[in-house]
């Protein structure tokens, strides 16, 4: 009678003990909580001279603020303001140093990850917004098809030419 319980409780602690038997070997030493709290504070201390070793490729709009004031400005004050410049010019990894100048993507396709009308993404409707990011959407095949964007709009202020 007492057999029937205590199979699956040996059972059940032998996995336990095969589960943290196996964690101990894989898991390193030197893993572990190491900032105090939970947030993003999991990772090897051992790991810490690697991550450091490695090269940042993009460097944010603050970046570009201190050379490229005007554009800075002109965009911080336009619908596009929460868009890194990176979006558009590429990783600024070494610039202006190497390379002296950034390659703009001028293709279609870069707007229209944003502006495509697409059935979940919500709408700017006479004004008001339909959604937490009110986006002004087209329809790709019909407005100016085959043109890039940036031949009648200009980006750093998201108006007209």
């Amino acid at each position: 009678m007492r057999s029937h319980v205590f199979r699956p409780l040996w059972v059940v602690l032998g996995l336990l003990a095969l589960f943290l038997a196996v964690r101990a070997l894989y898991v390193p030493g030197d893993f572990g909580v190491h900032r105090g709290d939970y947030t993003y504070g999991w990772y090897r201390t051992g790991n810490e001279d690697d991550w450091k070793a490695v090269e940042v490729k993009h460097k944010g709009k603050d970046y570009c603020a201190g050379c490229h004031h005007d554009n800075y400005t002109k965009i911080a004050a336009s619908k596009h303001a929460r868009i890194q410049c990176e979006n558009c010019h590429g990783p600024a990894r070494n610039h202006p140093g190497d390379p002296p100048k950034l390659a703009v993507n001028r293709e279609r396709d870069l707007c229209l990850r944003c502006h495509a009308d697409l059935p979940y993404r919500p709408k700017v409707y006479t004004g008001l917004p339909a959604g937490p990011i009110p986006l002004k959407v087209q329809n790709p095949e019909v407005h100016n098809p085959g043109l890039p964007c940036v031949t009648c709009h200009n980006v750093h202020t998201a108006g007209w030419k």
